[in-house]
């Protein structure tokens, strides 16, 4: 729960459970100002129909701040600061979810979840039993709105970060890619029972976690053979078989849940 100067607030201010937050680039921010462009401000001035002295959070994904709308136009929203907050909003480790490509609105789902769920990216990768036909053109033209599903889940659930999602991956480049991860590991149905993330995470803190999870068709046999072959440790996810779409989501609860545990 945030803390606030109530000297500095409005006392109608209900805890700002229910204020809305925002993303700025850092150079929106000219303190004590704040400038508001785009699409948020017409979010805010349309869409919310917020006026003079209503109250926001912004977030640059480095600060945080209380700020006081103090004018509205067409194609520029004015605030003021009024506190700047000491949030601990974000999982105290990096979570990255790649995931084999999925149809469209299975993929949509997953990133408005994990971004909520606190994961630090999501990475599409092509793998042998993706039902989806790669077209990196139309993946390209996608990425804007996939940018911002996540943009809209980070500020739904008040996070002080923006889900990256990356773009589309091959199979190879991505083995590459995973090099910069300090734990690697791949959901798969076949993991012994005892190959859990309760069993791996009690040896060593990580900080940066990749995770993969399979497409509608799963893992192949040779992709798990690659993925052995550099260092992916496999983690099973119960004894259900879990949707593509709900294997992220498991995944997320179960890193943050044994990283909470450890304390």
């Amino acid at each position: 729960m945030i803390k606030f100067c109530y000297n500095k607030l409005d006392k109608d201010i209900n805890l700002g459970v229910f204020m809305q937050r925002y993303f700025v680039e850092k150079d929106a921010i000219k303190e004590p100002f704040i400038y508001i462009t785009g699409d948020d401000c017409h979010h805010i001035s349309l869409v919310m129909r917020m006026k003079p002295n209503d109250k926001v959070y912004i977030s640059d994904q480095t600060r945080s701040f209380i700020a006081s709308i103090i004018d509205i136009k067409k194609e520029l929203v004015t605030l003021e600061i009024i506190e700047e907050l000491q949030e601990e909003k974000e999982l105290p480790f990096k979570v990255s979810i790649a995931q084999g490509l999925v149809r469209r609105e299975k993929m949509e789902e997953v990133i408005d979840y994990i971004t909520e769920l606190g994961a630090t990216s999501y990475i599409p990768v092509v793998m042998s039993r993706s039902i989806v036909k790669v077209n990196l053109e139309q993946m390209e033209k996608k990425s804007t709105r996939y940018a911002k599903i996540a943009k809209e889940a980070a500020e739904q659930s008040h996070r002080l970060k923006i889900m990256e999602v990356k773009n589309v991956m091959t199979w190879r480049n991505f083995l590459n890619h995973a090099k910069e991860y300090d734990l690697c590991l791949y959901a798969y149905e076949a993991s012994p029972k005892d190959d859990s993330l309760k069993q791996i995470l009690r040896t060593k803190k990580y900080t940066n976690v990749l995770v993969v999870v399979g497409p509608e068709g799963g893992i192949s046999d040779k992709e798990v053979e690659d993925l052995k072959k550099n260092n992916f440790l496999p983690i099973s996810l119960g004894p259900r078989i879990l949707r593509t779409q709900v294997a992220p989501l498991y995944v997320m609860s179960a890193l943050s849940y044994e990283w909470e545990a450890k304390g």
